[in-house]
């Protein structure tokens, strides 16, 4: 009998600037921080995040950081999408703080309206209407 998978513990991610990054994730999207630990062994600092209760993210800070390709189509992790009500809503609200925002698409087989934009290391992120 085959194990089963419950569902997704969370995403990790290391930031190019961890100040910056943990400002973007809290302040802007709106995540809370559960708990923030300094790692001294690894000069590091680790923030998890949640998101209405929901422990989602772990952000990484790291002394040397190598680059990654992350567009959306690129081989790895494709995006990080967010649920929301209203993505034109949202659109408005990111580019207030200067976040570079897609135009809306629209989900060809659901009909349901999405957009991408990037967190401050690039990392893809989709804002997908419910």
């Amino acid at each position: 009998m085959k194990p089963a998978l419950l569902h997704i513990h969370h995403i990790a991610i290391i930031a190019n600037d961890y100040a910056v990054s943990k400002r973007f994730y809290t302040e802007i999207l709106g995540f809370e921080m559960v708990q923030e630990v300094y790692r001294a062994e690894r000069n590091s600092y680790k923030c998890d995040l949640a998101l209405n209760g929901t422990y989602m993210i772990e952000l990484f800070s790291f002394p040397e950081v190598r680059p990654r390709g992350s567009q959306p189509e690129a081989a790895g992790l494709r995006h990080l999408a967010l649920a929301v009500n209203d993505v034109s809503e949202w659109i408005t609200y990111l580019r207030k703080y200067n976040v570079s925002v897609q135009d809306v698409r629209v989900d060809e087989y659901t009909g349901k309206k999405f957009t991408f934009f990037f967190d401050p290391n690039q990392q893809p992120l989709e804002l997908y209407e419910v």
